[in-house]
């Protein structure tokens, strides 16, 4: 009986969870709904041409400017634009791919698709439909002008009957006197077939193997003209205490916008046109998976964000090695992650490209950027194409366990609501000179600065030494003993009086232009507590010898940023982790654990962080704010506001990545509004309008086995206008000063160091043991070299963009700039020739003729 009833609380618990996670979607706005099954498309539309190209044949004009054409197939809802500039022709399905004899079932109809939608049932497993196999060819596409474009509809599946709507089991009276009864010898015939009567149960059983094809359509027509109907149906479930239910038409329908905005296409998913059953929650969108694909004859890259950015050569054989797939500003801390440590870079600009011999193409999220990720992949693999394009999470899942005595069930747990926004993605097309990724990066670079997506630019000031920037921490918490009780105390490894003296040793050596991070200067330290309240800790100096401090750096010059963390809470005492952290979709606070790097994984022995929820977090912004005014200080550095985007799964109060970042934009706003100088770790897109300065900007990509090289396209496009440096060379995973150089000389940034002013030991056996080579006095000689090396090339280029790079010669790179200097660097441990000009191994050279 204890079992019986342990089953029992498991059924109704599942059943309360999914029901719960997906009832509130249907009165959103673009929610879980049930569909209207009358509608129908139907083939076509009503869309006529406008104008007829030879060079687009079967495909009708439908739009046109100056700069682009834009043609649609009535017939399949692929669309294709002619680039009038060069005449190059960009198709959204390759126009060849009947003829492709890789690709096979599925995998063929992908390549005439336009949208593909991935969806979970309610045990959390997923499925897919595709526009060409369950649209098109249901004929459910409708393709009308509007007043912008055109749009072209689509409803996925279709309202047919299955197997689902004949009863798993029938009573032997029933189902003789309800069905058999009213048919003829055929058709009870079909019935036996049908169903198996069991003699001892006295049930006739649904045979499952049989029902197939037109055994299935005969057994379907025989129940319907016996009568039987919906509420027959669930008589049965009920009477025969079945695990089965009513089923639900698995119908979506969405629509697709094209309208032309100068040189770009601009194409829509309107977010109130987006339609599901709440059975079946759509968990991912992808938009023109092939446009622009190259084939096995065609000679091109794709172009993907990966940290700086990286190109993916067509056709290079790297089947055997995963597609590239990267979320676009890193992952969601709400969502279950992991022990398994991997390190790589983020995506920190929403774009991606395709770059062929004729043009090259750029696509830009404009608008869902929070939720989409890229995803490309060569040919050779399912089909002989080479492809990039972005999908979009709509609605997540997670995973909740149940326990009851010795019974544990996994079941899914839904995002409530899905996100309220349009998706909108951008393709401009390039030809000529532009058609590179260095064409790419100045066309997203104008694209930013038109729209307010970057600060001013930078080549009217002054131009000056580089930067150098170091990063200083004040104080971390460390374990002590008194009469054997232990305790957690501040224990100063850089103090305020400190911090002077070492500015003035820099200065000595020449270090000029100085960037100066302060962490672990408030609030209990390094990882200080939530800063709902800014607290000059005293075992640094306390508050008046930072205002001293503060004085000191302006008179010397020196930029001074207080470091300050409001996305984390390192430190639980005064946050209260059930009330302010992020939730994840199992509904429990959402914990980072350190990473411990002998094991490489998250060590869960010590103590976590707490993801802090973005409603809060606005709070402590405000908070930080007035601290920093009574301080009189004008500068801020941000660990985590420009570099992470976490959501917040809390029942009835969820709060997505795309609302999260406009919370951080906000914080953002309000901060440099004070005015405050801010730098940033990372640098995301939505958060360069602010920044002055980014710390750990991409240096490289994550170098992907898919990937063929990385490019500086990052640094192309905030360069002149922010300015940035990588990770601290003393804690990097540079191993020679030298390759530390010539990567700054050849990404255009500046010289970073991480220091402690205390000797190393002090932070043996302490939370913060990966601070475990900074202390100043083994680093100064070397890093006033570093310095003095990269400021005499990077001086002359101060403030200026980069305006191009390329590789000339295994290892040996070109980086130009705006006023016409350039920099040749070689990595390689011997000398090359390159224009009649010899590079020393693991040197550069300069030249051009500066403005």
């Amino acid at each position: 009986m204890r079992k019986l009833l342990t089953i029992l609380l498991l059924l109704v618990l599942s059943f309360s969870v999914f029901t719960g996670c997906m009832s509130s979607g249907q009165n959103s706005q673009a929610g879980a709904y049930e569909p209207d099954l009358t509608l129908s498309f139907g083939e076509g539309g009503g869309v006529k041409a406008a104008f007829a190209d030879s060079r687009v044949s079967g495909m009708k004009g439908v739009l046109e400017n100056d700069r682009l054409r834009l043609f649609i197939d009535d017939k399949t809802g692929g669309i294709a634009v002619l680039n009038q500039q060069n005449g190059e022709i960009w198709y959204s399905n390759p126009a060849e791919r009947d003829k492709d004899t890789l690709a096979s079932g599925i995998n063929k109809d992908l390549l005439s698709s336009q949208i593909k939608l991935d969806f979970y049932n309610h045990l959390g497993q997923i499925s897919s439909v595709n526009s060409y196999t369950d649209s098109v060819q249901n004929k459910q596409m409708k393709i009308e002008t509007t007043a912008g474009g055109v749009k072209v509809g689509y409803q996925f599946g279709t309202d047919a009957k299955t197997v689902d709507d004949l009863p798993m089991k029938m009573k032997k009276e029933r189902f003789e006197d309800k069905i058999l009864s009213k048919m003829n010898k055929t058709g009870q015939r079909t019935m036996k077939i049908a169903y198996t009567f069991n003699e001892e149960t006295g049930v006739y059983t649904r045979n499952d193997e049989a029902l197939k094809g037109l055994q299935l359509e005969r057994a379907l027509k025989g129940f319907e003209e016996a009568g039987y109907t919906e509420q027959d149906l669930e008589q049965d479930i009920a009477d025969n205490q079945l695990n089965q239910t009513k089923p639900v038409p698995r119908i979506f329908q969405l629509s697709v916008e094209y309208a032309l905005d100068g040189d770009q296409l601009v194409v829509k998913i309107p977010a109130a046109g987006i339609r599901f059953p709440k059975d079946y929650p759509v968990n991912t969108l992808s938009v023109l998976s092939f446009f622009g694909a190259g084939g096995l004859e065609d000679e091109g890259s794709l172009f993907v964000p990966d940290g700086s950015g990286a190109l993916i050569h067509f056709n290079n054989g790297k089947t055997k090695y995963p597609a590239y797939k990267q979320t676009v500003y890193g992952m969601d801390g709400a969502m279950e992650t992991t022990d398994a440590y991997t390190q790589q870079q983020e995506i920190k600009l929403p774009l991606f490209g395709v770059i062929r011999t004729e043009g090259a193409m750029l696509g830009i999220i404009d608008q869902g950027a929070p939720l989409a990720t890229i995803n490309a992949d060569v040919s050779g693999r399912v089909n002989g194409y080479n492809y990039v394009y972005p999908s979009f999470t709509f609605i997540a899942k997670g995973d909740l366990t149940l326990t009851a005595t010795d019974q544990n069930r996994t079941l899914p747990r839904f995002q409530q609501q899905p996100p309220q926004t349009d998706y909108v993605i951008r393709y401009a097309f390039l030809s000529g000179e532009e058609a590179t990724y260095q064409g790419m990066a100045q066309y997203y670079q104008r694209y930013l600065a038109g729209r307010g997506g970057l600060p001013g630019p930078q080549d009217a000031k002054p131009a000056g030494n580089a930067p150098f920037y170091l990063e200083l921490v004040g104080g971390i918490t460390k374990k002590k003993h008194v009469l054997g009780i232990p305790y957690q105390a501040l224990e100063p490894l850089t103090t305020f009086q400190q911090t002077q003296n070492l500015i003035g040793q820099m200065k000595e050596r020449g270090i000029d232009n100085i960037r100066l991070k302060y962490a672990g200067w408030f609030n209990e330290g390094l990882g200080h507590k939530v800063p709902s309240r800014i607290s000059v800790d005293q075992a640094l100096g306390g508050e008046k010898e930072f205002k001293n401090l503060l004085r000191f750096a302006k008179e010397q010059q020196v930029t001074l940023f207080p470091d300050v963390a409001l996305l984390s809470a390192s430190r639980t005492s005064g946050f209260k982790v059930n009330q302010k952290a992020s939730r994840r979709l199992n509904e429990v606070p959402a914990a980072v654990y350190p990473y411990n790097m002998a094991l490489n994984r998250r060590d869960r022995d010590r103590s976590p962080s707490y993801i802090i929820s973005p409603r809060f977090a606005a709070n402590y912004a405000d908070g930080v704010a007035k601290g920093f005014q009574d301080l009189g200080a004008d500068a801020i550095s941000l660990r985590d506001l420009a570099d992470q985007l976490h959501s917040d799964y809390r029942r009835n109060h969820e709060i997505d990545r795309l609302q999260s970042e406009e919370m951080s934009v906000q914080s953002l706003r309000a901060l440099s509004g004070l005015p405050l100088q801010m730098l940033a770790n990372g640098g995301n897109a939505y958060a360069l309008p602010f920044l002055t300065d980014i710390t750990h900007a991409p240096m490289s990509s994550s170098q992907f086995k898919l990937e063929d090289e990385e490019i500086p396209f990052y640094q192309m496009v905030v360069r002149g206008y922010v300015n940035y440096t990588g990770a601290p060379y003393n804690l990097s995973t540079f191993t020679d000063p030298k390759e530390y150089v010539l990567k700054s000389l050849e990404f255009g940034s500046g010289v970073y160091f991480k220091w402690i002013y205390a000797p190393n030991h002090q932070v043996k056996d302490t939370e913060f043991d990966n601070l475990y080579a900074v202390n100043y006095e083994q680093w100064m000689n070397t890093a006033a070299e570093m310095y003095r090396e990269v400021n005499d090339v990077l001086k002359k280029v101060q403030n200026q963009r980069m305006t191009g790079h390329g590789k000339l010669a295994e290892g040996v790179y070109k980086t130009e700039y705006a006023n016409g200097l350039y920099v040749i660097v070689n990595y390689n441990r011997a000398p090359v020739q390159v224009n009649g000009q010899k590079i020393e191994a693991t040197s550069y050279l300069t030249g051009g003729d500066p403005s």
